[in-house]
């Protein structure tokens, strides 16, 4: 794939809507982005599953996952006044939300343009001025004057709301801005990877998995592993990047660093030995990576690892103010984490596997 194709790539994932539980669209642009890379297909809970055309089925087996869903919001109540009250889907906090645009599946599929509601600065009080506000006191407004027209758009308790952002890419400095590339990026390494294993031959069968409902706990790979019964993993993900918060020192994930290899997070431990092997890898071909351990974030990871102890290593795309409306990656840090799969995956044999 070109760099244009990896742009167009990663703009359609990012585009389309998948909040978690409701990821119909971005697991339809995925099906079709893999078809002929192996055998593809879907259980009820949403996950994709794709065995490369080179698996024999007694073999030593890799799971290749990344997750399809993205933070968002699900209709709680309406109004009399044709408000919306909503709930929270991942973790997000109120102060990325207020004035945020906003799509709202109804009953038709259809989508409904909404704007999530703030008070003008004229109206607030000198304490509301001074404080953030509190999620349980926006709403979404959609127009509307009283709960009949909500209801003539169709828009039901529980309808999902998607983040409505249109990524853009700048050629100037290589970069893209857009809503959930927490993990439509992993998403795409996903997709890149298994097309680029169409026609290789591995002494290792491989599957991809790409995962849903993520965000709210790791649901889908609970599904995965079980389905996969993987012996070692690879996980694709769009890591929260802190080099705009914290000082050069303390940076672990940094844009035009590198993919972000972890180390630990708050849910695993990354079995050190595949971790060597990786950085190993990382290091002979001049893979540009950094090191990520501290006791923050999770991902697949740790329910792959710890349904029966499968060495299991995060490969991720630094990830700019992640779950929030808009947020930036570097196209090199997408190429590079690419690259990085690619040369671990043509690395790995059996006897290499068991040293794990």
């Amino acid at each position: 794939m070109t760099a244009q194709s990896d742009i167009e790539l990663l703009t359609k994932l990012t585009n389309a809507s998948g909040v978690s539980g409701f990821e119909d669209e971005v697991v339809d642009l995925f099906q079709q982005e893999v078809a002929g890379s192996g055998e593809v297909s879907k259980d009820p809970m949403n996950n994709v599953y794709v065995k490369a055309n080179q698996n024999k089925g007694d073999r030593l087996r890799l799971q290749i996952d990344a997750h399809s869903d993205e933070v968002g919001y699900v209709v709680k109540n309406i109004r009399p006044n044709g408000l919306i009250e909503f709930v929270l889907i991942g973790g997000q906090t109120a102060i990325t939300l207020s004035s945020t645009k906003v799509r709202i599946l109804n009953e038709d599929g259809q989508y409904i343009s909404g704007v999530i509601s703030s008070i003008p600065p004229h109206f607030m009080t000198p304490e509301q001025k001074t404080r953030l506000p509190k999620v349980d006191e926006l709403t979404i407004d959609v127009g509307a004057t009283s709960a009949k027209e909500v209801e003539d758009l169709k828009i039901k308790r529980g309808a999902p709301v998607t983040i409505d952002v249109k990524t853009q890419y700048n050629d100037y400095n290589k970069t893209l801005v857009g809503k959930a590339f927490d993990n439509r990026v992993g998403t795409a390494l996903l997709a890149k990877t298994m097309n680029y294993l169409k026609d290789k031959t591995l002494p290792i069968d491989v599957v991809g998995a790409l995962a849903s409902q993520e965000e709210v706990g790791a649901r889908g790979a609970q599904v995965t592993v079980r389905k996969v019964q993987p012996d070692l993993a690879i996980v694709f993900e769009g890591a929260p990047a802190n080099d705009t918060c914290f000082p050069d020192y303390a940076i672990q994930t940094g844009i035009k660093r590198g993919p972000m290899i972890r180390h630990m997070d708050s849910t695993m431990i990354t079995n050190p030995r595949f971790q060597k092997f990786v950085l190993d890898v990382a290091k002979k071909y001049d893979i540009p990576h950094q090191e990520y351990a501290d006791t923050r974030g999770g991902q697949n990871g740790s329910v792959i690892a710890g349904y029966k102890g499968a060495p299991t290593i995060v490969i991720s795309v630094p990830v700019r103010y992640a779950h929030t409306p808009h947020s930036y990656i570097a196209l090199e840090d997408f190429q590079n984490s690419f690259e990085l799969a690619k040369k671990v995956i043509n690395h790995l044999t059996p006897e290499i596997i068991q040293n794990f």
